[in-house]
């Protein structure tokens, strides 16, 4: 049967909706992952473990990298790797060399001889095994005319300039911030350093290619199939009909797959020479060195008040770093154009061109590191005032948009503060830094806001319900371990009145209906949207069969109700399947209003007095995001933001040798992300909120916002601790110390 086509453009609020008034059986509910056993027992198949039945067909490819960080290629040395044992070609292709890491990039920048940083991709060895690869890529040797590299941001910050508008303007404006500041009764005026960071996913970047004819398909691990198809058609110059990229199951992303890597482009470019299936994993060290970052940043935060409080004036500059060929810049004024009320605004990005990794989107690009100097910057404020943190930011608390004058679709950052402080014994906070002490522990307590702006982004899907009453669900949206399977099944079977169980998603290949991809935490809201467009077509269509309006149906344990009658789902959709292709996209309802998911989080900490050691006792996150389409996969995916920011106050630094911009902790053995050790109890409350100008379903996203603002609360608590105040992050224990002394006598 063919299917039919639907779309909804959301024009208006979503009141009163077949969710709303439904019983809601499983949408929301903390359901179990749909493929969470598949994972748990291995026969998930990530990026590198497809076509397991073609395992003999294989060649593998092994990545040579530059060994410096800025230069001309003058000669590259094959001829000895060639002859090694196994190997079957070596790709010099110099389309290979730099993919696209991040969505805004529409093909890799083309740079041919040129050296932008260290480890960039210089060819590939093609061998029969991965071990014959490897061995033979350690004998290519390169030789390289030196030019001047940039590999340190802060010994350029008079270089940079305005990189033009990115994720966001570079400039945001409003009234007159210089006046303002200078004529504030009461001013802060401090600058706060970022680390560049590595997404660090857990699945290493790959790539299976396979040609058939002039047609490409790849396997592979990236989250915005439709995008990273036009990607790699761009840069083998074909046309975006003759590539298919299947990814159904991604080990984490956090960003880092936004684009497609050189493993992608480099085995289809060896495929093509082979003519066979190439395999191309990455290392660790190789993931580290070679796909993407987060950028170092340097930001000022200057804050003028009036002495009861009120905020007149706010400024928050950053410089970030990045190669030159790539325009993107690291967003971290995004908040500071909404959180806080003041008349007089000004929030600058600018770009210092380095010779370092390229740089691009990591989760919460922006509120990750730019609510880490704001809130911090907020608290050394309120402390100027002799204000409680949470008062302080109460009394500067919005009416509407402090920026555009748009109205807030929602927002109940206030109602988190207020819950967070509550429950987790705000009152009991030291009033005087360094005041409680356990021993040799100085204890304290600290806070931030969160807030992430909400994204929604067009979506399309296939749903088709079978002759025998079960669900399908179609569409190229991926899901990197946050639950999209689970969710867009939830949402099918409490509008089609379905069991759970006869629900089936197909996620992940390009063949399939065009979806958002998943980042920015638009994942779930945008396709789920379309699922929900989807299952209205689908419900409109039976009522039609009943003879009734599709308000006064019913579907309920796969059964129609109606007029008196109750028909199976089975028996109406009759002998053809009925599909449904429908597509979803924003409209004005979306445009009309300020959108964002809020929050607070709490932290108590332990600083020793002696050794400077930090130990986070408690973290508590209150968050507003909308409905909570599983209250499971929400909460996983909060406590994995808080852990990030664990790492992004504590722990978490790229180091980078200024000398060559060699990345010298490139791996997860220098490189520290928290483990088990550094991770207390963490509690996630979600407040109910519904936005109905959000979405349909009147969810937001929340996988970011759980992120945002975490690195400020964990500092602020260090501070209130023991007195010591650190601008330069991550806080390291070395940082700690020197302020330490007096406190320890």
């Amino acid at each position: 049967m063919s299917a039919v086509k639907t779309s909804y453009r959301m024009d208006e609020p979503a009141e009163d909706t077949r969710l709303d008034r439904g019983a809601l059986s499983v949408l929301g509910k903390p359901v179990d992952r749909y493929e969470g056993q598949l994972k748990v027992s291995g026969q998930a198949p990530y990026a590198y473990e497809q076509m397991k039945e073609r395992s003999s067909d294989f060649a593998y490819g092994f990545l040579v990298l530059s060994t410096r960080g800025a230069g001309n290629i003058v000669h590259v040395h094959v001829d000895a790797a060639k002859a090694a044992p196994g190997v079957l070609h070596i790709v010099t292709d110099p389309r290979g060399v730099r993919a696209a890491a991040d969505p805004s990039d529409k093909k890799p920048a083309l740079i041919g001889g040129k050296v932008a940083y260290y480890g960039q991709p210089i060819c590939l060895v093609v061998a029969e095994s991965f071990e014959a690869a490897r061995d033979a890529a350690k004998t290519v040797r390169v030789d390289y005319e030196p030019t001047p590299g940039h590999y340190d941001l802060m010994a350029d910050l008079s270089e940079a300039y305005d990189p033009g508008d990115g994720v966001m303007p570079s400039t945001v404006e409003k009234g007159s911030f210089d006046a303002a500041f200078a004529q504030a009764e009461v001013t802060l005026d401090e600058t706060y350093t970022t680390p560049a960071q590595s997404h660090a996913a857990m699945e290493p970047h790959a790539a299976i290619a396979e040609w058939d004819g002039d047609s490409l398909t790849i396997h592979g691990c990236y989250q915005l199939v439709s995008t990273n198809v036009g990607q790699l058609a761009a840069a083998l110059g074909i046309g975006k009909d003759k590539v298919r990229l299947i990814a159904p199951y991604i080990g984490g992303g956090f960003g880092g797959k936004l684009g497609i890597g050189p493993e992608a482009v480099f085995a289809a470019l060896a495929a093509k020479e082979v003519g066979r299936p190439v395999k191309v994993a990455l290392t660790r060290q190789q993931v580290f060195q070679t796909t993407s970052r987060r950028t170092d940043t340097v930001q000022r935060m200057r804050i003028g008040a009036t002495r009861d409080g009120r905020i007149t004036a706010i400024g928050h500059d950053t410089v970030s770093g990045n190669t030159a060929e790539d325009s993107f810049f690291e967003p971290a004024g995004i908040s500071t154009v909404f959180l806080y009320s003041g008349e007089n605004r000004r929030i600058t990005h600018r770009k210092v061109d380095v010779n370092i990794l390229l740089a691009s989107s990591m989760r919460a690009p922006g509120e990750a590191v730019g609510m880490l100097a704001l809130e911090n910057a907020m608290d050394e404020m309120a402390e100027k005032l002799g204000l409680d943190p949470i008062d302080f930011r109460k009394r500067n608390e919005p009416e509407i948009d402090p920026q555009d004058g748009l109205p807030f679709s929602s927002r109940r950052l206030v109602d988190c503060m207020d819950e967070g402080a509550r429950l987790f014994g705000w009152d009991a906070r030291p009033k005087t830094p360094g005041s409680r002490r356990e021993g040799d522990w100085l204890v304290g307590m600290g806070m931030a806001a969160a807030s992430r702006k909400n994204l929604l982004m067009p979506a399309s899907v296939r749903l088709t319900l079978s002759t025998d009453g079960k669900a399908r669900i179609e569409t190229d949206m991926t899901d990197i371990g946050t639950g999209t399977y689970t969710i867009l099944s939830q949402i099918a079977a409490d509008m089609l009145g379905v069991d759970l169980k006869d629900v089936t998603v197909v996620l992940g290949d390009s063949s399939l209906p065009q979806g958002p991809g998943s980042g920015g935490s638009w994942g779930a809201s945008s396709s789920g949207s379309a699922v929900y467009t989807a299952c209205e077509a689908v419900i409109a269509a039976l009522a039609e069969r009943m003879g009734v309006a599709p308000g006064d149906i019913t579907l309920a344990d796969g059964t129609a109700i109606a007029a008196n009658k109750q028909v199976k789902l089975s028996a109406l959709v009759g002998l053809d399947d009925l599909v449904v292709e429908a597509t979803f996209k924003p409209g004005k309802a979306y445009k009309s209003t300020h959108q964002a998911s809020y929050g607070a989080h709490f932290c108590e900490v332990a600083v020793n007095a002696i050794t400077g050691e930090t130990r986070i006792r408690r973290l508590l996150t209150v968050g507003a995001a909308g409905r909570i389409l599983n209250e499971k996969t929400a909460r996983s995916q909060c406590f994995g933001g808080q852990i990030f920011g664990i790492g992004t106050a504590l722990t978490e630094e790229l180091v980078i040798d200024p000398r060559s911009g060699l990345m010298v902790n490139h791996d997860l053995a220098e490189y520290h992300v928290p483990v088990n050790a550094d991770v207390p109890q963490l509690e996630v409350v979600l407040l109910p909120e519904l936005d109905r100008y959000a979405s349909p379903l009147a969810s937001k996203g929340i996988g970011e916002l759980a992120i945002s603002g975490v690195g400020a609360a964990v500092t602020n608590a260090i501070y209130n601790a023991c007195g010591v105040r650190v601008r330069d992050y991550p806080m390291t224990l070395d940082k700690v110390m020197k302020g330490l002394p007096a406190l320890a006598s």
